[in-house]
């Protein structure tokens, strides 16, 4: 008993753990580095930082699971530290972003994203029990990424970011993709295949030229509001309306 708890317990155990806080924290610091290259001008070397970003918080949830991160240190929140850095990542280096490729009016329209996000950030219930997301999750390095690289006009981007901030607050839920009971596979993999074809987009400019990259990745957004829609939204509803008829 005594031995199966050092294993447990073990120092590769715990060093492990901590690495994989370490690899969430590091995200934070991708972030600052992204914010660095955007003062300086160097908007594809932020959208590929922000693109490391985005594939730090895609794998260290899992890692943290599989790790058994929360039952070797339980005095580290992991899912405040996520939240933390991906208040960081995926609103406020995005919506800077915006504002200095010229996609956002003014640094007013900036406040807006920010502050409805703060408001989602905060939500108790901004995770469902049943895995999902409720409300729009403040995915703004996408929609950065995307006003950039389709070069959308300044009204554009800045429509999208008023609907967008007003659908933070409108309860529809949308798939937690590292978490989703239906078409897990599929959807990542498809969220794989989609890092890929942004990454050489915005490496490659020939290739983006060539191969219409940008376009082709958009299936995947497409994809991923369909599938929220249909298991966060109809299904749902179509269980209850079975319920209620019997």
């Amino acid at each position: 008993m005594g031995s199966r708890g050092s294993t447990k317990n073990s120092p590769a155990r715990l060093t492990l753990a901590w690495g994989v806080h370490l690899l969430t924290a590091s995200g934070a610091v991708v972030g600052m580095v992204s914010i660095m290259a955007i003062l300086a001008g160097n908007l594809p070397r932020a959208a590929l930082l922000m693109m490391l970003a985005l594939a730090i918080d895609s794998i260290d949830g899992t890692l943290a699971r599989k790790a058994r991160v929360k039952q070797l240190l339980p005095r580290v929140d992991g899912r405040r530290l996520d939240d933390i850095v991906d208040f960081l990542n995926f609103v406020i280096v995005p919506v800077v972003f915006m504002v200095a490729s010229g996609h956002l009016g003014s640094w007013v329209w900036a406040g807006i994203p920010i502050l409805a996000s703060a408001y989602g950030f905060s939500q108790q219930d901004a995770k469902t029990d049943d895995d999902f997301f409720r409300g729009w999750p403040s995915y703004w390095n996408i929609v950065a990424l995307y006003a950039w690289m389709l070069d959308l006009s300044v009204l554009s981007g800045t429509l999208w970011t008023v609907g967008l901030s007003i659908a933070i607050f409108i309860p529809i839920k949308y798939v937690y993709p590292s978490r989703a009971r239906s078409l897990k596979r599929t959807t990542n993999a498809l969220g794989i295949g989609w890092g890929i074809l942004i990454s050489l987009a915005i490496a490659f400019p020939p290739l983006e030229q060539n191969f219409h990259l940008t376009a082709v990745s958009l299936f995947f957004p497409v994809y991923y509001v369909g599938l929220s829609f249909w298991l966060g939204g109809l299904q749902e509803r179509a269980r209850a309306f079975r319920a209620a008829r019997g």
